[in-house]
């Protein structure tokens, strides 16, 4: 059963703002009718994300890395029901479904092999040179660190691999960063199935469940409101022209 709510600081909430709608491409028909998040529930899910990413920055790579299998395991969990109501919401078809699930799979465990690996961090350590002439060589060391929490937006025609779970989501967290996904309006119950398998995850590898966030909405307003907040650091988007036009303005 599809709720329409969204995820915001390890709670589901139906949103406040205006009212939309998915339609079944085959049909025309509207289903899961639902309503956006509004400007305070924003708030919520990104200052609860960036508080969050205190705890979620220090987990270590295994953890994370067993995180993404996890998600990965959890997504295959859902089954018949996720490419039913992702097929209902999209019309690509089973076969079409199947294959990109398998796809968003790989790239969630593909992320959490790299992790593991480490040398994805460039760690250099440039040692110390105290008595070198004319002036001392200082110690120098580096290595990439999460920014912080970034907004994902999902894509219409990838509605697994390029959405909820998709690399940019995947990505992220195999950095350490923690996430808030703008579900895509085309389908909004695929995104809560996947969000469900998140959640199960996050709670199966103890991290902090505010660390993922996900919003329903179909107003660019809301894109607009998760660009310009002061506390994301980053945008994963994958999309239209015109949609790239209003996140690029919005910035």
């Amino acid at each position: 059963m599809i709720t329409g709510k969204s995820y915001i600081g390890g709670l589901w909430k139906f949103g406040k703002g205006n009212e939309f709608s998915a339609q079944n491409p085959a049909t025309g028909e509207d289903i899961n009718v639902l309503n956006e998040v509004d400007h305070e529930q924003i708030e919520e899910a990104v200052r609860l994300a960036n508080r969050a990413f205190e705890i979620v920055k220090t987990k270590g790579m295994e953890s994370r890395a067993q995180l993404l299998d996890s998600i990965a395991e959890e997504l295959e969990t859902l089954g018949p029901q996720l490419i039913n109501i992702c097929n209902e919401e999209t019309g690509l078809g089973e076969s079409r479904i199947t294959g990109e699930r398998a796809r968003t799979c790989g790239q969630l465990r593909a992320f959490a092999a790299l992790i593991r690996k480490g040398d994805w961090q460039q760690a250099r350590i440039d040692t110390a040179i105290p008595d070198r002439e004319p002036l001392p060589k200082a110690d120098i060391r580096r290595i990439l660190r999460p920014l912080g929490t970034i907004a994902i937006f999902s894509a219409s025609n990838f509605p697994l691999a390029f959405s909820t779970l998709g690399g940019d989501t995947a990505s992220a967290i195999a950095a350490g960063n923690t996430v808030v996904v703008k579900a895509h309006p085309s389908h909004p119950g695929t995104s809560e199935l996947c969000t469900r398998a998140i959640v199960k995850a996050i709670e199966k590898n103890n991290f902090p469940p505010e660390m993922f966030a996900m919003l329903q909405g179909a107003s660019p307003k809301v894109s607009q409101a998760l660009v310009q907040h002061p506390h994301i650091h980053a945008v994963g988007f994958t999309g239209s022209t015109a949609v790239g036009r209003i996140l690029l303005v919005s910035n």
